[in-house]
């Protein structure tokens, strides 16, 4: 329990100085709220009268007391673009986002697992070499390149796919796959060559560990021997490095999602950039940095499963 106390605390300092960066940096850029909203022809004292009424004349500190606590408070602002509430907006547009996530992780991790370790088994022989060098393809091409072939093959050529677009979950279960499904395929191939790799090499190193020689002089099968025994030791560095990928997955998320004209966080974070969104911005970011580390949170408290020799103190 004192460990999840201190890792909860450790993350809420790093978010409060995440928030800070995240306000200073869009506080020196140039321009305000004010001018984004009234454009930069506006008469200068409608303009000055809009920035006392929206606060911009108090000091920073002041300024970023009074964000920081309506993110508490639940009070996100609005949106300059989608002139809506930025509470529900990034509600809506995380759980878009985390069908693609979630289903890219599912891709790479079916895929990479049983690569690596048929890899592993088979070292330095031709299937060692035919799943070195996928990986090396994975990780060398970046995720729009994926996604511009998945697009011209599964969307445009063979019609199985919608190349654009998002359905909501709620509304259209399996068309909310569908469209999600080449976005997530495109993010899950990148990732699915780091989880081959890592699981390969965290396999080469048990395989020539001493428990592995008991279990097959005591007679046990070899499939016993490489799933069971084998990769239940040799897991856990992937579950952590598959965690730490989620940072990846929502940083190329923006490119992927804007790519396939697919409405969730990346997309709306573009969508925030290029139109200087300032107060949307600030809360997009933020978002991505808690979920990150949350997830990675997740993901340390799941080792006690994954691995009962460890114990959390």
């Amino acid at each position: 329990m004192t460990y999840i106390v201190n890792r909860l605390l450790s993350v809420a300092l790093t978010l409060l100085l995440i928030s800070v960066i995240t306000f200073m940096v869009t506080n020196i850029l140039p321009g305000d709220v004010a001018m984004v909203i009234m454009g930069t022809q506006s008469n200068p004292e409608a303009l000055a009268g809009l920035r006392e009424s929206l606060g911009l004349n108090d000091p920073l500190i002041v300024q970023y007391g009074r964000w920081i606590l309506g993110i508490m408070t639940g009070d996100w602002g609005t949106s300059l673009v989608f002139k809506t509430a930025i509470g529900p907006l990034i509600a809506d547009k995380v759980v878009a986002s985390s069908l693609i996530v979630v289903m890219s992780m599912t891709i790479a991790l079916s895929c990479a697992v049983p690569l690596g370790v048929w890899a592993s088994v088979h070292r330095d022989k031709w299937q060692d070499n035919t799943a070195s060098t996928t990986a090396l393809f994975g990780v060398s091409l970046p995720d729009f390149f994926f996604g511009i072939m998945l697009i011209l093959l599964f969307a445009r050529y063979l019609g199985w796919f919608p190349s654009s677009g998002f359905v909501h979950p709620a509304d259209d279960f399996l068309g909310a796959v569908r469209h999600a499904f080449l976005p997530s395929l495109a993010l899950g191939l990148g990732l699915m060559a780091h989880l081959t790799r890592m699981t390969r090499s965290t396999m080469m190193s048990v395989l020539g560990q001493d428990f592995i020689r008991m279990a097959r002089a005591k007679g046990l099968r070899e499939r016993t021997v490489i799933w069971r025994c084998a990769l239940a030791n040799a897991i856990g560095p992937v579950i952590t490095v598959a965690g730490l990928q989620v940072g990846y997955l929502f940083g190329s998320i923006i490119v992927i999602e804007s790519l396939f004209n697919f409405t969730g966080m990346g997309w709306l974070t573009y969508q925030a950039l290029l139109n200087r969104d300032i107060p949307l911005i600030q809360s997009t970011v933020f978002v991505i940095a808690a979920v990150v580390m949350l997830t990675n949170l997740i993901v340390d408290l799941l080792y006690t499963l994954i691995d009962p020799r460890i114990k959390l103190s």
